[in-house]
């Protein structure tokens, strides 16, 4: 009886102790013998912890990736870290005391390096681009590293001896006893009776809110100003874009016309040529006189020569990234061109986001030099290298139009005829770009050629070839065949086919009417405008048909009442 007694006292005792002893013991928040991080009203644990070094703080790639900046690159290759916003790039090598902000140098008091082949990097100088806040606290040996927020939330005690506890539990060990009143804390979030806060000393864990009173600051934020007016328009409907294609020399304009309705030339001048992101450059003045004094914009553009292994090589390596970058703006000064037009075709599935990181890395700059930004893209399909390689939404995202080549439905190897672009086809590959880029963004791409299909039996199969022709071509052939020509409603276009020396020629034919039909999606989807592919491939009537279509404001609806007897549109 009298060990009963005994036992039932120990238990007791015992538990008094374990009541009581949550509220006499505290811990330490931190993790001994390093330099702790606070993000926010947490300590971050499993991961590198920062470095300070003559009062600099350098945090490691991992921290910055997970806490700051996701997108945060590391080329390994050529020792450079770069960061990318809207409006600013920021890249500096392992060991260099100078960082260069848009092309700009800036000196840092302490440099990147690799630690245990992990890079760290200088992060203060940052904090404004990256909009962050970040301190050091040293009496805790803590960072502390808080994201820009619109409003920050606050509290203060409002007794004395409150404590801070590490966990929202009245059991739970304190981190911080017997605070002040009017004790100061940074409010992170809340459960029904705790407040999880940081104190200006840095230490993070969870009050009871009967003990403090909690407010709000609204913090003003300061948006960047643009440095281009990016959603340029035309002052009149829609934009109205051709490309101008160069093969050695730039044609001479001087005796050539105005185009009415043309706002915007794109000749092709620029193109990646070798291993080192070299851009060869046929660039004409006396053509940017004409263009300028005939009101149209001039969008240089750029090429990757089409040449998958060329443009992995450059993509994947930092330096020559920012080779091209450079010489593009050089280039683009020099001309004094209005916009750069990027045209990168036939590339790797894997350097999909590299394209992406290029864009990343150049449209900050073209801006800050005035430039409007636009890039090709494909239509989508299976094909690794022609299509799955753009990420169309992050493109879009960065510059200010992707130009749509709505063309080659049947390319110029395909093993059956048929059309360019045939209406239904280009309507229904619009609707899946539109799923990822703004309509407001969008120019879509028009064919000013067509092919001329050539079919003809080789030991009992059918051989399928073509040559591309202008309109002017395709007129000739109609003329000189005599042909008869039936109206496709499907692929809005004509159709004439005839038979040669056992070889059937067949034509879909592209002409005012069917460039009309296409370019009424304009009206019905509220696209950006056109871009066609490419001046010298039209008749002249193609281009009062665009003006009309694109510059006198119709809404879709008028103008397919106004052709649907024309087209068979019902």
């Amino acid at each position: 009886m009298k060990k009963f007694v005994l036992l039932i006292l120990a238990v007791a005792v015992l538990s008094i102790v374990c009541f009581f002893l949550p509220n006499i013991w505290t811990t330490s928040p931190f993790l001994p013998h390093r330099t702790n991080l606070i993000v926010g009203g947490e300590v971050i644990k499993d991961i590198d912890p920062p470095i300070i070094e003559n009062g600099q703080i350098l945090l490691s790639l991992p921290i910055i990736k997970e806490y700051i900046d996701s997108s945060v690159l590391w080329d390994k290759k050529v020792g450079k870290i770069i960061f990318t916003t809207k409006q600013k790039v920021v890249s500096m090598k392992t060991d260099k005391l100078t960082a260069m902000v848009n092309s700009n140098p800036v000196n840092l008091n302490i440099p990147a390096r690799l630690i245990n082949d992990t890079p760290y990097i200088p992060i203060q100088f940052l904090s404004e681009i990256l909009k962050i806040q970040i301190e050091y606290i040293e009496k805790n040996n803590v960072v502390i590293l808080d994201k820009q927020v619109s409003t920050i939330h606050k509290a203060v005690t409002i007794v004395k001896n409150a404590d801070i506890r590490k966990s929202p539990s009245v059991r739970s060990k304190i981190v911080s006893k017997n605070l002040e009143q009017n004790k100061p804390m940074r409010v992170f979030s809340e459960s029904k009776t705790w407040y999880n806060v940081r104190t200006e000393e840095g230490i993070v864990g969870y009050i009871e809110k009967k003990y403090v009173e909690k407010t709000s600051e609204d913090i003003k934020i300061e948006k960047p100003e643009e440095t281009q007016s990016s959603r340029w328009t035309p002052k009149n409907g829609k934009i109205n874009m051709v490309w101008e294609y160069v093969n050695i020399k730039t044609a001479d304009m001087s005796k050539t016309k105005k185009i009415d309705g043309l706002d915007v030339v794109s000749p092709t001048w620029f193109a990646i040529t070798d291993l080192e992101g070299t851009v060869a450059n046929k660039a004409d003045p006396e053509y940017v006189k004409w263009a300028h004094s005939n009101g149209y914009q001039v969008w240089g553009l750029i090429s990757n020569n089409f040449d998958k292994d060329l443009t992995h090589e450059v993509l994947n390596n930092a330096d020559k990234r920012e080779k091209i970058i450079q010489q593009i703006l050089i280039y683009s000064k020099l001309y004094k061109l209005d916009g750069i037009n990027i045209d990168f075709e036939n590339v790797y599935y894997k350097d999909k986001d590299m394209l992406t990181q290029l864009m990343k890395e150049m449209s900050p700059l073209l801006r800050e030099q005035g430039l409007i930004i636009s890039i090709d893209v494909t239509m989508k399909s299976s094909s690794e290298v022609w299509s799955k390689f753009y990420d169309r939404k992050a493109l879009s995202e960065l510059v200010d139009y992707i130009a749509l080549m709505a063309y080659d439905q049947h390319p110029a190897n395909s093993a059956v005829s048929g059309s360019v672009a045939q209406y239904d086809w280009v309507e229904q590959g619009l609707l899946r770009i539109l799923e990822e880029v703004p309509n407001e963004k969008l120019l879509l791409g028009l064919p000013f050629y067509t092919r001329l299909w050539k079919e003809e039996k080789i030991d009992g199969e059918t051989k399928v070839s073509s040559t591309a022709i202008t309109m002017n071509k395709a007129n000739e052939i109609i003329k000189d065949k005599k042909l008869d020509l039936i109206w496709d409603s499907k692929s809005g276009q004509y159709y004439a086919h005839y038979i040669e020396n056992k070889i059937t020629y067949k034509i879909w034919f592209e002409d005012k009417k069917s460039i009309n039909l296409k370019s009424s999606l304009i009206h019905k989807y509220n696209l950006a405008g056109t871009a066609s592919w490419r001046r010298g491939y039209e008749t002249e009537e193609v281009w009062t048909t665009l003006a009309d279509s694109l510059k006198n404001n119709k809404s879709y609806v008028q103008w397919a009442n106004a052709n649907k007897s024309e087209y068979n549109m019902e």
